[in-house]
């Protein structure tokens, strides 16, 4: 009869929510108890129930083997009401957090909150389509195990920092879609290689780009709606792998004649600028190429036949000073 009642005793401990809440860690479990307070306690965060095991609560992941919470990524599918505040400095106390995203926000305002330089071991952080403003920080090149930086869909504003070119490990960088204003640091261009996709649109960027850019060879560019004046020849080169480049609707002005252009191109955007020159033939050597538009520029002469140049529609040239050729009419 002991053995029988030590046996339902021990299952009863194993299978209640305070055994299986010693997965969580302590420490742990009181960061997130304190995040949900600061945010008033939302609906999103009802599972965080004090009473059960963290590592099992909505939007977050622990380590299978130390069981510390490696990630916290609060985001909505539909825009949270009841989900409003800042980034609270608790965030900052969850040392092995690897991933940090909030998302779909609306509510969510203030600056970027500076604890969060001390996650050190951060590899991926997205704060996007929220109402966050203030500055790009500083602070984020502390970060130096970081891989993804996404803090587009904002109301960010002023410089962007260039300190940032100071992450070793970064992949891709998204700053697009906020209110920034100033140059493209110069520094970018010692970002190490190949260096990071880089998307900065719809901001308010203005000045040239910088020439050390061609020292990079990123996936993807994008600098489209920015106010960049005068030359971008150096995002390309045919020792470049480059994928995407997109500086449309800038303010550039250069001669498009002589760039060369990587074999590796899929989409290339350059309309609404200033671009002078012909089209070069060395693009009809570029066999993967799916997206064109070079319209509403000041190009000039026949578009060269071959490759896939002439698989774009008349709206990826129209608006040019001279050019002609298919799909374009007959040059005379």
């Amino acid at each position: 009869m002991v053995t029988v009642y030590r046996l339902w005793f021990l299952t009863l401990l194993l299978f209640s929510p305070l055994a299986l809440s010693e997965l969580c860690n302590p420490q742990d479990k009181k960061v997130l108890l304190q995040i949900k307070k600061d945010f008033n306690n939302p609906y999103l965060l009802a599972s965080w129930n004090p009473d059960t095991d963290c590592c099992q609560w909505y939007c977050v992941e622990c380590h299978p083997k130390t069981h510390r919470i490696t990630s916290l990524v609060i985001l909505s599918s539909v825009p949270e009401t009841n989900f409003s505040g800042q980034i609270p400095p608790s965030v900052g106390d969850l040392p092995y957090l690897e991933t940090l995203e909030f998302h779909k926000l609306p509510k969510l305002t203030g600056p970027i909150q500076p604890t969060i330089a001390k996650l050190t071991k951060l590899k991926e952080l997205y704060i996007s389509w929220t109402n966050i403003s203030g500055p790009v920080p500083d602070f984020l090149a502390q970060l130096t195990n970081l891989q993804f930086l996404d803090l587009s869909f904002n109301n960010l504003s002023g410089p962007i920092p260039s300190s940032l070119s100071r992450l070793p490990n970064l992949l891709s960088l998204r700053l697009d879609r906020n209110r920034l204003t100033g140059p493209i640091p110069d520094s970018f261009g010692s970002f190490k290689r190949p260096g990071p996709s880089i998307v900065l649109s719809h901001n308010q960027l203005s000045g040239p780009i910088p020439a050390s850019l061609a020292n990079i060879d990123p996936q993807r560019i994008d600098f489209s709606r920015n106010k960049l004046e005068g030359d971008a020849s150096m995002l390309f080169g045919s020792n470049k792998t480059t994928q995407m480049v997109d500086v449309s609707r800038n303010l550039l002005a250069f001669d498009l004649s002589k760039v060369e252009f990587p074999s590796s191109l899929i989409s290339l955007d350059l309309n609404h600028n200033k671009i002078t020159g012909k089209i070069p033939v060395g693009l009809t050597a570029v066999d993967f190429l799916q997206g064109f538009n070079v319209s509403y520029n000041r190009l000039c002469g026949e578009i060269p036949q071959g490759g896939r140049l002439q698989k774009f529609e008349v709206d990826s040239y129209f608006h040019n000073k001279c050019l002609c050729g298919s799909p374009l009419p007959t040059c005379n």
